[in-house]
């Protein structure tokens, strides 16, 4: 018997790398937004029991009424829509901040990665029993080059050490809730540090110090940010099915 997981979707930003027109998590696939489809793999797992979506403040009823009724069951397992933030740990914070029933595992997904698997939620799920705190990704493909502030190359990683991380990112609900609720305490004196916070395990990782574990979830678990993508990610549900 698994223990109770909720999934935070994150679906509230405004995509400006898609160039004009809808939102990119709004944009089509095979007849479907994007959203629909990364909703659609966390309402089939038999892992995940609740699932709350982070979306734009004043299109809650847009998304229960367009987006939620394209995949099947969703109605059984979506908790709550609530809106997202400013930054993107803004919206997490929302997101964790909205779960009151019995919790053990927090999934927290970007809403414009309609691709990740069922055997990646697995395996996920899996790493972060034993680990408490584990994200998705995959080994770098390409030569990764660190540059100064002029654009010159200062270092070159080893390549067999670097990865490409996507999510969904999970942990231990209390442990990322504590690490969030810190950071929300901490944030003017990060940002006068001038510190970027990017994702969830960087958030972990700054506020408590707690490792985080690498899982592969595939090359294919793309997300969505330019028109290209979508041209991609057309092209892997063909071939998926």
């Amino acid at each position: 018997m698994t223990q109770p997981c909720t999934a935070v979707i994150l679906a509230a930003g405004s995509g400006t790398r898609m160039g004009s027109g809808p939102r990119k998590q709004y944009r089509m696939i095979n007849s479907r937004p994007v959203l629909a489809w990364s909703l659609e793999a966390f309402v089939s797992s038999p892992l995940i029991s609740d699932i709350v979506l982070v979306v734009p403040e004043g299109e809650e009823a847009y998304i229960r009424e367009e987006i939620t009724p394209l995949v099947p069951g969703a109605a059984d397992k979506l908790r709550m829509c609530v809106p997202g933030g400013a930054q993107r740990y803004d919206s997490v914070y929302n997101g964790l901040r909205a779960v009151s029933w019995p919790c053990d595992y927090v999934f927290i997904h970007d809403g414009a990665r309609p691709l990740i698997s069922q055997d990646a939620l697995k395996r996920l799920y899996e790493g972060v029993q034993i680990h408490h705190a584990c994200v998705a990704g995959m080994p770098s493909k390409d030569t990764v080059k660190i540059a100064d502030e002029h654009g010159c190359v200062v270092n070159t990683p080893d390549r067999s050490r670097v990865w490409i991380i996507q999510t969904p990112q999970v942990f231990e609900r209390e442990l990322i809730t504590d690490a969030y609720t810190r950071l929300m305490e901490a944030l003017p004196e990060l940002e006068r540090k001038g510190m970027k916070i990017t994702d969830d395990a960087m958030v972990l990782e700054q506020m408590s110090g707690h490792p985080v574990y690498l899982v592969e979830a595939g090359y294919e678990n793309i997300k969505i940010t330019t028109p290209e993508d979508l041209l991609l990610a057309k092209a892997l549900l063909e071939q998926r099915r």
